[in-house]
């Protein structure tokens, strides 16, 4: 059935859990390759930072899928949007899971990532349908539906390419793609656009807004580090543990992904808290806990459990980060709601490139040092972003 939605209103719980479980089905398909890129690049022939661009192209191809795509939720159907980019998901994944030039696997991971925003939809609906006393709360609920999309990617991902390849991982999430579909198609309703105006005219929109909102770009910024710092450690981690001692294969490197459920439990109490505790102790609290994973990680490296304990304090740490800072940024301006998540996850996922990037080239450089190193001065330049801003 489909839902009636009114501005400021409510949303119905059923409808708000059916966007959480589709956000996270959508999202999983930037993380299914963490766990296999050791194998990935064994079968495909490649170097490890060859396969280290997998991920990265993807990012950026979110980052795009944001800055255009994300936008077109202001001023045309969101239905129709979501239905599309899911179509073409569809595609590109059924396409990874039979290429084998690594060429064209880049291509198709950069449509992945483009397609794959469809939650920075979901999000901004809302926002901006709750009633403003549940605004916070709600979010927290998509994002842990995010979260757990994230976190059931690489251990689902780890198990079916230990058992069956890591093609066959692939054929499964375009499956799980055409089933979004028809879950769309049957509860979403049509929704009246927020802009009135050509989309040449919404993108300049975009920079007008970064440029008058200085508030949005601190807390973009400072998220996008941090995320940066989080995919940091998901882009070496396969690398790390298929060497001695451990020798792991993709099924234990994906089920340490469990471990991020401590995040995902979190992430609505996080979105409480928000109104309680205020954005900037929230972002203290959460850098305090990433470099307390990070530490964590490097002293006890040879031992699963620093990776456990690493992993968990890494998930709880960034949800304080984006929850608090998402929803500052949604709260800046109600009717322009996906052109500022737009500003906000652009930033985000850049940051995410970024750390990606970076991680790669630390581990060519330094080993797991070089990583540690990474994921640490990110975290440390959105503290100081911190410090030397007001809210």
């Amino acid at each position: 059935m489909k839902y009636l939605l009114e501005e400021n209103k409510g949303i119905p719980a059923s409808l708000l859990w059916i966007l959480a479980t589709v956000s996270g089905v959508s999202v999983a398909n930037l993380y299914y390759c963490q766990p296999l890129l050791n194998v990935m690049c064994t079968d495909l022939g490649i170097s490890e930072f060859q396969g280290n661009l997998i991920p990265m192209i993807t990012q950026i191809g979110y980052a795009l899928g944001l800055l255009f795509i994300i936008p077109l939720g202001d001023l045309y159907d969101r239905r129709r949007i979501i239905v599309l980019n899911f179509a073409v998901l569809t595609l590109s994944m059924s396409a990874i899971g039979f290429l084998s030039d690594i060429r064209l696997i880049y291509v198709a991971s950069l449509f992945t990532g483009i397609c794959s925003v469809m939650p920075q939809i979901f999000i901004p609906i809302a926002s901006q349908f709750s009633e403003p006393r549940h605004k916070a709360r709600n979010v927290g609920i998509l994002v842990s539906g995010l979260l757990t999309g994230i976190l059931a990617s690489r251990v689902v991902s780890g198990v079916v390419g230990e058992a069956f390849g890591w093609r066959t991982m692939y054929h499964l999430a375009a499956v799980f793609m055409v089933g979004s579909i028809f879950v769309v198609l049957r509860t979403l309703p049509d929704m009246p656009s927020n802009y009135s105006g050509s989309y040449g005219g919404l993108m300049r929109s975009l920079l007008k807004l970064y440029v008058s909102m200085p508030k949005l770009r601190v807390v973009s910024i400072r998220a996008g580090l941090c995320f940066g710092s989080f995919l940091a450690l998901w882009a070496c981690l396969s690398f790390k543990l298929s060497e001695a001692p451990f020798f792991a294969g993709n099924d234990v490197i994906g089920l340490l992904g469990l471990c991020g459920v401590a995040g995902a439990v979190t992430a609505s109490y996080v979105g409480s808290c928000v109104s309680r505790f205020g954005v900037r102790r929230l972002n203290y609290v959460g850098c305090a806990l990433m470099l307390a994973s990070w530490a964590v990680m490097f002293v006890f490296q040879y031992y699963y459990l620093g990776y456990i304990v690493g992993i968990i304090l890494l998930d709880i740490g960034m949800q304080c980060i984006q929850i608090s800072n998402q929803t500052c940024a949604l709260s800046l301006n109600q009717h322009a709601s996906n052109r500022v998540n737009t500003i906000f996850m652009t930033t985000y996922f850049i940051g995410g490139s970024f750390g990606t990037f970076l991680s790669g080239a630390m581990w060519d450089f330094s080993g797991w040092a070089g990583t540690v190193m990474a994921g640490v001065s990110l975290v440390v330049l959105s503290l100081f972003i911190t410090l030397f801003t007001k809210d």
